[in-house]
């Protein structure tokens, strides 16, 4: 039985971590919502890398959603009881949203790369022959970057990730019915059931799968390019290929900086959790719950790290608000919608 009294909120959970998302909230729902309207209205809606971007704007936008509820669960959520309503709807409707929005988003961005590596490839391989045992591997890579296909792969992730997520969270409320939890915050929410952690060691091996694959394309593409070189003057598509290799960097980047500390750390913080020791539990629920913090904040960040980096998402927003004359169909695009656009065209713009 556990000691649910030995877990003691700090000025840091009570305070910084509802600043946080009070902060992030605000900025990731007007962000998004503007972002995913301009890619919406300027980006072709049946191309793939559209797919998957709208897919990714939807889970940045659930997961926002949550973070009024998580900011006011760790400034009073130790004052609830467990049985109250608003304990209920913070674990577990914002637990439920929470992990399918950022499992969501670690498989579509795995996905989003293996579409842009494999438009490398096809752009590629008709100036290079390949060998003859790359084949199958060559057409299930070519699925990736099928509109059809990442309609179905996008449905798909969405109904896996979220009958996961239900059976986890049913299953811990049933276990958790039998133990004796009076305030909200407690041990038992943070640290999860034996169900929790089996699904959640799950979540992060699947994690672990989506880094490597991400990994190996980005390696891939620099020994895919170095070869090219090698052999001859790529000239213009030596663009298509830049933006390419750009495209996984970032997103091997965002895998690296915001989710990879969280599930380095999730192991970590089940093989030391000890009902005995009540220092080292506060100190391990604080350091899991900012690192979770860390991984939310990607869905709030995206559309300021594009607003930063693309001239011409700036120019886009910038135009909603001057009202600019239309342009051109080809100059329409935005953002990272603009790149993923031109990358996956056959010829080069």
């Amino acid at each position: 039985m556990r000691n649910s009294t030995c877990l003691q909120p700090s000025l840091a959970t009570t305070i910084a971590l509802p600043v946080i998302y009070s902060l992030l909230f605000p900025a990731g729902l007007l962000g998004n919502i503007l972002a995913g309207w301009i890619f919406s209205k300027q980006a072709p809606t049946k191309r793939t890398q559209s797919i998957y971007l709208a897919n990714l704007a939807i889970a940045n936008l659930l997961l926002c959603s949550t973070m009024p509820f998580l900011a006011v669960y760790f400034a009073i959520g130790y004052q609830w009881t467990y049985s109250s309503v608003a304990c209920r709807i913070a674990n577990h409707l914002g637990t439920l949203i929470m992990h399918v929005s950022m499992y969501v988003t670690i498989t579509i961005l795995c996905s989003t790369a293996l579409s842009q590596y494999a438009t490398l490839k096809k752009n590629s391989d008709a100036q290079y022959s390949q060998a003859v045992s790359e084949n199958s591997y060559r057409c299930v890579l070519e699925k990736f970057r099928q509109p059809k296909f990442a309609k179905y792969l996008c449905i798909i992730i969405w109904l896996a990730v979220f009958c996961i997520t239900v059976i986890a969270i049913t299953n811990n409320v049933q276990e958790r019915a039998a133990e004796s939890c009076h305030s909200c915050y407690n041990i038992s929410v943070e640290a999860g059931e034996f169900t929790t952690r089996i699904v959640a060691s799950v979540a992060t091996a699947w994690f672990f799968v989506c880094f490597m694959t991400v990994l190996f394309s980005y390696y891939s593409l620099n020994k895919h390019l170095t070869k090219i070189q090698k052999n001859t003057c790529i000239g213009e598509k030596h663009l298509i290929y830049s933006r390419v290799k750009r495209n996984i960097f970032v997103i091997q980047m965002i895998l690296t900086v915001c989710f990879l500390p969280y599930h380095i750390f999730r192991p970590v913080f089940y093989v030391l959790l000890t009902n005995n020791d009540c220092t080292r539990l506060n100190h391990l629920v604080e350091i899991k719950n900012f690192l979770t913090c860390l991984a939310a904040a990607k869905s709030s960040l995206d559309p300021i790290i594009i607003l930063l980096l693309d001239k011409t998402f700036k120019k886009s927003l910038y135009g909603l608000f001057t009202k600019s004359t239309p342009e051109s169909p080809n100059h329409r695009i935005t953002g990272v919608g603009r790149d993923l656009w031109r990358s996956s065209s056959p010829t080069p713009l």
